[in-house]
């Protein structure tokens, strides 16, 4: 397969993925943002959804204020920004574009649908429900996905596309761990006597605001109704962090993605996919004989930077080995 053709069936697929991400979190931030709570605390909710995709100096330097208003549409209209919805949509339609030969005709009119659609909702962008609008485009993700699983062959091409997916996918639950547990600490008892007359006087429940934290956080991986099946008690930060990051059978946890890429890896045999197999077996190995305790003890924020930093030169070395180098693209 030519480089550019497997760079465009793999581009495709990390666009898709990255546009029903950013649908995910904005839609729980948006539904979140609605409860009653503190200016500060809604202030800084939506600072987290630009720390995740390192948005923060390209967003400040087109908006002056962060709030649900600019952030929405910074997320989601902006052109100029590379991870709105807008640009991954069009991204990945314009791949699809390029290479209809390689996917099947139900693939291509999902992306091509879905890209004329977005049009009509364009033009009425500004009378649009944001909590619609972000629903429409993760179904429109979610049929695609369902419409290459279901009309492909599995050969090279459908391979590129679920490498992108799993490597979009990693990178993004843990950018969301990371950030979320960014001042959160470790997993915390119950508040003080001192911190719940605080509370108290400023007229804030302290654990109401911590379980919505944690259940915004598993909403915007669709893990909130996993972990009830799970572990059918409170939600705790040490149990978000085990689901999300151990549990082989929870789709977006770190490990699932690992464990799905390295028989994917091992179909697109060539010189230069050894080292990749090494890395992932590494990544790997080293998630297989951890635990939850040991990840806590070295510090989550640390565990979580190591995995992005191990995740990322995997997918740099698959671009060396398979797709067109971006000095060249």
């Amino acid at each position: 397969m030519l480089s550019r053709t497997a760079d465009c069936l793999y581009w495709m697929a990390r666009y898709t993925e990255r546009a029903e991400n950013t649908a995910r979190m904005l839609d729980v931030n948006h539904q979140t943002s609605l409860l009653p709570q503190p200016a500060e605390f809604l202030e800084q909710s939506w600072k987290k959804l630009l720390t995740i995709s390192k948005l923060e100096d390209a967003f400040m330097a087109q908006y002056e204020v962060v709030n649900r208003e600019n952030v929405l549409d910074f997320m989601i209209y902006e052109t100029s920004n590379p991870s709105s919805i807008v640009s991954c949509l069009f991204a990945a339609r314009e791949d699809a574009r390029v290479i209809r030969g390689k996917i099947t005709s139900e693939a291509w009119e999902t992306q091509n649908t879905t890209w004329l659609e977005l049009q009509r909702i364009l033009e009425a962008r500004h009378q649009a429900d944001p909590s619609r609008l972000l629903e429409w485009v993760k179904h429109r993700c979610h049929l695609f996905r369902g419409v290459m699983y279901g009309t492909m062959l599995k050969n090279e091409a459908f391979y590129f596309m679920n490498v992108g997916t799993l490597l979009e996918r990693a990178d993004n639950t843990a950018r969301i761990l990371q950030t979320k547990y960014e001042g959160q600490g470790a997993p915390k008892a119950l508040h003080s006597n001192e911190e719940a007359k605080k509370d108290a006087v400023d007229g804030t429940d302290g654990d109401f605001f911590d379980f919505y934290h944690w259940a915004a956080l598993l909403r915007s991986v669709s893990a909130f109704e996993i972990y009830r099946q799970i572990y059918s008690d409170q939600v705790t930060p040490k149990q978000v962090a085990q689901l999300l990051i151990f549990n082989k059978q929870m789709p977006r946890s770190l490990v699932c993605c690992v464990n799905e890429l390295i028989p994917l890896i091992s179909e697109m045999k060539n010189q230069q996919s050894k080292e990749i197999e090494r890395l992932l077996g590494k990544l790997k190995a080293s998630l297989d004989y951890s635990d939850i305790d040991e990840v806590f003890s070295q510090g989550l924020e640390e565990f979580i930077e190591e995995f992005l930093e191990r995740i990322n030169h995997i997918a740099d070395e698959f671009s060396n080995a398979y797709l067109i180098p971006l000095a060249v693209a």
